[in-house]
């Protein structure tokens, strides 16, 4: 009977937590799930009592009392293939993970291999899963399955796209790419090429924001200095930089869909027996690790990944929790502009 005793050892409760610490269980609770209404130090203080004192929460009692699974879904459809290699979302997505993590919340990728074995829609798998609440990221936003999914009555947050009554955390892409323009123009820049990503809202917006501030700046640009190459995609954009370096009258600058895609172009350009900056100037967009490990350190506009990511998990966790007082809202996420070394100063 001692040894089944022992075997039985009691399990560390909230109330045990809250006499060790001096709080109420309320507190403790509150602390544990990471409400805003109990102080940094105080949480602080209960989360490390809780693991000195070896807590481990019951997530089938929690998800009974509250009726809510604790798991959030991840659909992430990345048509390029490079999944979580992709900078710009790898850092999000892990944004995202850490403050969904610290709100005691778990997650949970949605199949996204179709096939005929494998025929349950998103919503369904999101359904089967009983999760809380989807974050939506990184796929085709016209896609019917997705439509479906973002119509339900499952809580949703999306990346960079915008749904009635959902809610979004959009990059600032129209000041974004007017800052990137403006700072080429105003380093004496007139002939300004942009090989633009595939068609999205993202493109549409860094398009539209392009054009409208070159115009604003009294510049004229040709329509061959516009073309499309699929973001991350090296080998397209280093066919049209090719083909913008081999026009009668070619570009000074040429602006590139995102960082890892100008790889393609700057490969293009030295072939071409150019130099970066004094032959062609360059912009990237993005802001990726990679470039500021290279020389000359690549002119961009750093998007800020990191808040992103926590203001989509914030967002979409207070929607799940205060469905009733939560407003649905557009949260717009301003980057920055580095200036790099790629962009020569002209007279």
């Amino acid at each position: 009977m001692a040894e089944k005793a022992a075997g039985k050892a009691k399990e560390t409760s909230l109330k045990d937590i809250s006499v060790y610490c001096g709080v109420s269980i309320a507190t403790v609770s509150k602390a544990l799930n990471g409400h805003k209404d109990v102080s940094k130090e105080t949480i602080q203080r209960i989360r490390k009592a809780a693991k000195e004192l070896g807590y481990r929460p019951n997530s089938a009692a929690k998800a009974l009392k509250t009726n809510r699974t604790y798991n959030l879904g991840i659909l992430f459809v990345d048509a390029a293939q490079s999944g979580l290699t992709h900078d710009y979302y790898a850092e999000l997505l892990d944004s995202f993970k850490r403050e969904a993590e610290a709100r005691g919340y778990d997650l949970t990728f949605i199949n996204s291999n179709r096939s005929e074995k494998n025929s349950m829609s998103y919503l369904d798998h999101a359904k089967y899963r009983g999760f809380d609440g989807v974050c939506i990221a990184c796929v085709d936003f016209y896609d019917p399955d997705v439509i479906e999914l973002a119509r339900s009555d499952i809580p949703i947050v999306t990346i960079d796209h915008v749904y009635n009554n959902r809610m979004v955390v959009i990059s600032d892409n129209v000041k974004g790419m007017a800052d990137l323009v403006g700072y080429c123009v105003d380093m004496g820049h007139r002939k300004i090429a942009y090989i633009h990503g595939a068609d999205s809202a993202v493109t549409q917006a860094r398009l539209s924001s392009f054009y409208k501030t070159t115009y604003e700046r009294g510049i004229q640009i040709p329509d061959a200095y516009v073309c499309e190459a699929a973001y991350r995609n090296t080998d397209e954009t280093y066919r049209e930089t090719i083909r913008l370096l081999n026009l009668p009258d070619p570009p000074t600058c040429i602006l590139y869909p995102d960082d890892f895609a100008a790889f393609g172009g700057i490969n293009a350009i030295h072939d071409q027996g150019l130099s970066i900056p004094d032959g062609v100037s360059i912009c990237g967009y993005d802001g990726i690790r990679i470039t500021r490990h290279i020389t000359p350190h690549i002119t961009t506009l750093r998007q800020d990944t990191k808040e992103m990511g926590r203001k989509a998990a914030e967002l979409l966790i207070t929607l799940i929790e205060h469905p009733k007082t939560t407003l649905i809202q557009q949260a717009m996420v301003e980057g920055s502009l580095y200036k790099g070394e790629t962009v020569k100063r002209l007279n």
